[in-house]
């Protein structure tokens, strides 16, 4: 029988052939840690007596999470974190401003198709846009696997997600994960590997791409991954990097679960507090007044949604009492939407431009909500307690719904403002 993506990836690493369901001790392409994370690392590395890393030319450090720092704390963390690049000889450390681990990780080819990363941080799902495998661990098994080199994992059964035809006009990619999440639960794909296959895969480019993996883990899935084709191989030659012939899941491989998305049904959809799944169309609500928008973070923080909200807010405002953050993904995503005057647009529109990073999304700083205030967010999660306040409630929509809504002061349908739609 044929492999998947995932049992095609994790056989090279193993040097031997495996199936789902295999244990397997294996040493990644590439191990991340971010600041939030480094600190407990330096602990367990140091509390065992480690005076070497097994592979350091496979790690990179990514400030995002802390982004500048906003206590001394914090401060201290990134300077530990530092510290200990210089201690074992890890030369890729992308500190504050540079932007999101995942991001960079794929907007510089770092990561290439068939490889695994893995991060201490949940959303390494992102990387399989690129036709490769990533997922989270903790910050003691990122600190064995740097010792060590190796470290033990479950090869996963697979779900194959077919998206077939057109979308129609006013929806996005965001809508699009939201209503396979509002089928399949949060719970719909614990421990396994998601492929999107499909006649209508080739319509999304890779930062779509980026945004449909990106929430795999909102399934509960250990990886999502779309295999290498065309706009991948693109995205690889633009960068000037040979990526040869990566590989692909075959015909026949086997998945445990086959699922299907019309994409011309799909409509704007919002994700209700408290639970990534319960997701409706916004025609569906009741009225919703908010008082901040969130632009950004790793599902939702690229150029093209940079520049379909700006295309939503150019030559308005915001809602007065509404505070609409922006907070791209990168430096680089930064610096082009600075290009193309995407930024001063948003400006203009009363936007508030934050450090390129993880900003608000988990709460930590930059943006953290008061008591029962409501956020519209491109963001990933809506847990309670998120974005900083037990009380506060976030509500996860596309850009363009995000911009929208802060223009109208309420959740609102992106497809009333004619600039929203193609």
């Amino acid at each position: 029988m044929g492999q998947t993506l995932a049992e095609k990836i994790m056989s090279r690493l193993a040097g031997r052939s495996v199936s789902a369901g295999d244990f397997v001790e294996i040493q990644p392409d590439w191990t991340f840690s971010l600041d939030d994370g480094i600190g407990l690392i330096d602990r367990y590395l140091t509390a065992n007596g480690v005076d070497r890393l097994a592979a350091p030319e496979r790690i990179a450090v990514f400030y995002d999470h802390y982004a500048p720092a906003d206590t001394p704390l914090h401060a201290h963390v990134q300077r530990v974190g530092r510290l200990l690049c210089a201690r074992f000889g890890i030369e890729r450390l992308y500190d504050v401003g540079e932007g999101i681990s995942h991001q960079i990780a794929v907007e510089s080819g770092l990561v290439r198709p068939g490889q695994m990363v893995t991060n201490t941080d949940s959303h390494t799902t992102t990387t399989g846009a690129v036709g490769a495998v990533g997922c989270g661990i903790g910050a003691a098994e990122m600190a064995y696997l740097w010792a060590h080199g190796r470290l033990w994992f479950r090869v996963p059964e697979s779900v194959r997600i077919s998206l077939n035809g057109r979308l129609a006009p006013g929806a996005a990619a965001k809508d699009v994960v939201l209503s396979i999440l509002k089928t399949v639960t949060a719970r719909g794909a614990i421990y396994r590997s998601v492929e999107y296959h499909g006649d209508g895969i080739g319509q999304f480019s890779l930062p779509e791409r980026m945004t449909l993996c990106n929430m795999g883990i909102e399934m509960g899935a250990k990886f999502a991954t779309v295999p290498f084709d065309a706009v991948t191989a693109e995205h690889y030659r633009n960068l000037g990097i040979e990526v040869g012939d990566p590989p692909r899941p075959d015909p026949d491989a086997r998945y445990v679960e086959d699922w299907a998305i019309d994409l011309a049904t799909v409509e704007p959809m919002v994700s209700v507090p408290n639970r990534v799944d319960d997701v409706h169309s916004i025609g569906s609500l009741p009225e919703v007044r908010i008082n901040q928008a969130l632009l950004g973070t790793c599902t939702n923080g690229r150029f093209e949604d940079l520049a379909v909200a700006a295309g939503i807010l150019k030559g308005r405002r915001i809602a007065p009492g509404v505070r609409m953050l922006v907070t791209p993904a990168s430096k680089a995503v930064y610096k082009r939407a600075l290009a193309a005057g995407i930024v001063e647009t948003l400006v203009e529109a009363g936007c508030t431009v934050t450090t390129p990073g993880c900003g608000a999304c988990a709460g930590i700083h930059q943006g953290v909500l008061a008591e029962d205030e409501v956020c519209i967010s491109s963001s990933s999660r809506n847990f309670v307690g998120r974005m900083g306040n037990w009380t506060a409630r976030i509500y996860l929509g596309s850009p363009a719904t995000v911009a929208a809504s802060a223009l109208a002061g309420r959740i609102t349908d992106p497809r009333s403002i004619p600039e929203a739609v193609p």
